[in-house]
């Protein structure tokens, strides 16, 4: 079984942007793209956000924060996922077919 791959992510804690290395060969626009909705993200609801890929390959929209975190938006995290899935629905849809092409493993 294959595990999980992310993509990329920030955290509001530390206030940083990780991209994963394996995805380094993505467009310059759609890198910068995934870099602003990530950082955007924490900005606006806190916490730490994940795009995952899971074990089939489907683009997963993640967040997470600090236990006791008191200025983490909870609803507003779930409202910002939906909001991403509907205004980057292509995106992200061509993130999942990229990933299924080139990483995906043959079964």
């Amino acid at each position: 079984m294959r595990e999980e791959v992310v993509l990329c992510g920030a955290s509001a804690y530390n206030k940083k942007y990780y991209l994963n290395e394996a995805f380094r060969g993505l467009p310059a626009q759609v890198k910068d793209e995934l870099k602003i909705m990530c950082v955007l993200f924490t900005e606006d609801v806190g916490g730490v956000f994940q795009m995952v890929f899971d074990e089939e390959g489907t683009l997963l929209l993640r967040t997470s924060c600090d236990e006791g975190d008191l200025l983490y938006d909870d609803i507003g995290c779930g409202l910002k996922i939906r909001e991403l899935q509907r205004t980057k629905e292509d995106l992200l849809k061509q993130l999942q077919m990229y990933y299924r092409l080139l990483f995906a493993e043959e079964s």
